[in-house]
C-alpha cells in the first residue's frame, strides 16, 4: 500500500473495558469459579485505530474515559503504542463481562451501563473533536454514543466537521443509523452497516447482491451519504455511489472468531483511502482486512500479512 497521506482519527465516546472469562457451566445460585480473565480495549473507534495500526499505518484515537476504569483502559492502549486524544468523560468508563460457559460452549454477555452525559458535555465533546480533526483528512465516527446523547449526535458532528475538509467516516447501529438514513441531516462522506441493520431500515428480507445494492443506492440518492457500505457477511460487501455499484467478495478462511471484523474493515477501508487509494481499492483492503480478522482468536484483529495476502482472494465486480 501506498504512504499513508492524510492523517485518520478514530472517535470513541463510549467505549469499554472488554473482561473475558470462562466458567465450567453457568448455574444460578452458587459461587462460579473462574478462569484468569483476558482484559482488551473495547468500542469500534478504538479498534478501527488499532486495525490501522495493525496493517502498517497510523491513526489517532480520540476516546472519552473516566474514572478508575477509564484510567485502566488508558494504560492498555498506551500498551499498544497508540495516538491517543483523550476527553476526561463524566463519570465511569463502562466495563463488558463475557463468560463462557465451558459445558455448552457458549457465551454469556453483560454490558454494564457507562456515565450520563449531560448537554453541555455533549457540546463540549463535539468540540474537542472538531480540535483534534486533521484538516483534509479522515474521522471515523464508530460505535454508540453515550448515554444522554441525542440520535442526531453522529449527523451534528459531521456538520460541526464541515469546514475542515475532513471526510466523515460513519459506522453505527440503531437510531443513530436510522436517522442518519432517512438522510435529512448533515451527511457523513460514507455510512456503513451490516445486513441485519439494512434489513430492519428496510423492514424486508434482502437475499441478493443487487437488493442489498438497490437499497445501498436509495440511501445514495436520499442524500444519506456519498458511499454507502452494507456487509454482508461471508458474502462480502456492497458498495453504492452516485455513479457506480459493486460487490467485493470475502475470502474463503477458516473462521476462529467473527469479532473485530467489522472494525477490521473500517481500519483497511479508510487506511486504503488515506493512502490515496480508490473506493474500489479502498473495497479490497477492507475485506481483505476484514477475512484476515475472522481468522485470528478471541479479541485479536488482523494480521498485515494475512490482509496482503487476501487481497487477491477478495475479487470485484460491478453489479
Amino acid at each position: 500500500m501506498p504512504d499513508q497521506k492524510s492523517s485518520i482519527l478514530t472517535v470513541t465516546l463510549n467505549p469499554a473495558l472488554d473482561i473475558a472469562t470462562s466458567v465450567d457451566h453457568v448455574v444460578p445460585g452458587v459461587k462460579l469459579r473462574c478462569s484468569q480473565p483476558q482484559t482488551d480495549p473495547g468500542g469500534g473507534g478504538i479498534n478501527v485505530a488499532r486495525a490501522v495500526q495493525l496493517l502498517g499505518g497510523r491513526a489517532k484515537a480520540f476516546v472519552a474515559l473516566g474514572g478508575d476504569t477509564g484510567q485502566s483502559l488508558r494504560n492498555l492502549l498506551e500498551n499498544f503504542d497508540m495516538d491517543l486524544c483523550v476527553y476526561d468523560a463524566p463519570g465511569e468508563t463502562r466495563q463488558s463481562i463475557a463468560v463462557t460457559d465451558l459445558s455448552i460452549r457458549d457465551q454469556f454477555r453483560f454490558m454494564l451501563p457507562g456515565p450520563h452525559w449531560k448537554f453541555e458535555h455533549i457540546e463540549e465533546v463535539t468540540e474537542a473533536i472538531h480540535a483534534a480533526t486533521p484538516r483534509d483528512g479522515y474521522v471515523v465516527l464508530s460505535g454508540s454514543g453515550p448515554s444522554g446523547s441525542r440520535a442526531d449526535l453522529y449527523s451534528r458532528i459531521c456538520g460541526t466537521l464541515s469546514d475542515t475538509g475532513a471526510k466523515v467516516i460513519v459506522d453505527t447501529s440503531g437510531p443513530a443509523l436510522t436517522l442518519l438514513a432517512l438522510g435529512q441531516m448533515s451527511p457523513p462522506f460514507v455510512l456503513r452497516m451490516d445486513q441485519a441493520e439494512a434489513e430492519g431500515l428496510t423492514r424486508y428480507a434482502l437475499p441478493r447482491r443487487e437488493d442489498t445494492a438497490d437499497f445501498a443506492s436509495e440511501l445514495v440518492q436520499r442524500g444519506a451519504a456519498e458511499v454507502v457500505i452494507v456487509a454482508r457477511g461471508a458474502d462480502g460487501s456492497v458498495v453504492a455511489t452516485s455513479d457506480h455499484r459493486l460487490h467485493v467478495s470475502a475470502a474463503d478462511v477458516q473462521v476462529k472468531s467473527r469479532v473485530g471484523a467489522g472494525d477490521s474493515f473500517v481500519g483497511g477501508f479508510t487506511y486504503a483511502l488515506a493512502s490515496g487509494l480508490s473506493i474500489d481499492e479502498a473495497m479490497v483492503w477492507g475485506s481483505a482486512a476484514a477475512s484476515a480478522a475472522v481468522m485470528t482468536d478471541g479479541t485479536e484483529l488482523c494480521r498485515r500479512e494475512d490482509a496482503e495476502r487476501l487481497r487477491n482472494l477478495s475479487p470485484i465486480e460491478r453489479i
